[in-house]
């Protein structure tokens, strides 16, 4: 019983940015900034170190903040939704799998929200005539849970 609860619970993940790009952001700005301050007045210093900051950390945030979630009948990546009960076969996917998916096998007409520093993926076909998306691709820390969530949330509709 405990198994069929934790199966029908809200699934949600934000794909996050790793530490390890914020590293590279930061240590390039401080590269610039440092190039900059031996060459020109402080007020252009900071104005122009002030402005690539907000002009790499601002989209980046946003990138960062995309969200993947099952809940009430609804599967929500990124920007998009979609009520389960449209969804087709849906496929965790390992590495090798997501990128032949992504790249070689990949169908233009196809949803996708994947992130590079993830390499996993999740395919959930769409089973709605009137829908000439074929599928969606959706990266994911964690393939098989969001597969489950996406199947239990459908036949618990």
């Amino acid at each position: 019983m405990t198994g069929d609860k934790r199966a029908t619970r809200p699934y949600r993940e934000r794909l996050r940015l790793p530490m390890r790009w914020w590293l590279v952001v930061w240590l390039m700005l401080a590269s610039f900034w440092l190039a900059l301050a031996v060459a020109v007045p402080p007020v252009v210093l900071w104005a122009s170190t002030s402005a690539l900051v907000a002009a790499i950390v601002g989209p980046l945030l946003g990138w960062g903040s995309a969200v993947v979630a099952v809940d009430a009948g609804v599967l929500r990546a990124g920007r998009a939704r979609i009520d389960v009960d449209l969804l087709g076969v849906v496929t965790a996917l390992d590495r090798d799998e997501t990128r032949l998916l992504a790249g070689r096998d990949a169908d233009p007409r196809a949803y996708l929200l994947l992130r590079p520093y993830l390499a996993d993926a999740v395919r959930v076909g769409i089973a709605d005539p009137r829908d000439p998306t074929p599928y969606w691709m959706i990266s994911t820390r964690h393939p098989e849970r969001l597969a489950a969530a996406i199947t239990s949330r459908r036949s618990s509709s």
